[in-house]
């Protein structure tokens, strides 16, 4: 198994992947509701998406209770914005931009900046690389050593500079396409590639020390 298929088998619980018309009818379904204000739709999206949505924060944050503070706030806005979904993409693209542009707003408020012109300030390099992270099939990630253990894969994940983090998590925990992670971080395709290339780049060695540092390695 590659380290993208553990990586999904330790974070994606197994299922049958819904057709694309079971997709738009639930999606145009979420919406009549939202629009309603059906607080029991709100329970039953809440229950499904809890766990995804307060692991993006966690990664994205770095902090459980910044997370959590923020993760009751992000339904509070499903609830009161809903009108703004309309059903043309999936919810769970729309949910992961309100929790974005939450974390923004709030380190906005601490240091000015958002999460671009903090990692910018890094140092990141958009310039067009040759290398094209495929959209679907195998990637960088399926070249490297296995490793199977969810602790070292999210400490691997937070030692990655924010933005690296982030579109890491969207792609290979939450399953979104290039296009989607492009909506919900406001970014050209070209620079989701390239954070994506670069954010393997970095994890790889990382990875591979902890499968080193494993007995059985020894």
């Amino acid at each position: 198994m590659g380290t993208v298929s553990a990586i999904r088998a330790l974070f994606t619980p197994a299922s049958v992947s819904p057709t694309e018309e079971q997709v738009r009818r639930e999606n145009l379904a979420v919406s009549e509701g939202l629009k309603r204000k059906d607080t029991a739709l709100l329970d039953q999206l809440i229950v499904r998406y809890q766990h995804r949505l307060l692991r993006y924060l966690l990664f994205l944050t770095g902090n459980r209770e910044e997370a959590e503070d923020l993760f009751q706030e992000v339904w509070m806005r499903v609830l009161t914005r809903g009108t703004q979904f309309n059903g043309k993409s999936r919810f769970e693209t729309w949910l992961f931009t309100i929790a974005r542009n939450l974390v923004i707003d709030q380190r906005r408020k601490r240091t000015m900046s958002s999460l671009d012109e903090l990692f910018e300030a890094g140092g990141e390099d958009d310039r067009p690389l040759a290398f094209e992270v495929p959209d679907h099939g195998p990637g960088p990630f399926d070249r490297m050593s296995n490793v199977e253990d969810r602790e070292q894969i999210s400490a691997a994940l937070l030692q990655l500079d924010t933005l690296y983090r982030e579109v890491l998590v969207l792609r290979f925990h939450e399953d979104l396409s290039l296009e989607e992670i492009a909506k919900v971080t406001r970014a050209p395709l070209s620079t989701v590639k390239s954070r994506l290339y670069r954010g393997m780049a970095s994890i790889k060695p990382r990875l591979e020390r902890a499968q080193n540092r494993r007995p059985e390695a020894v």
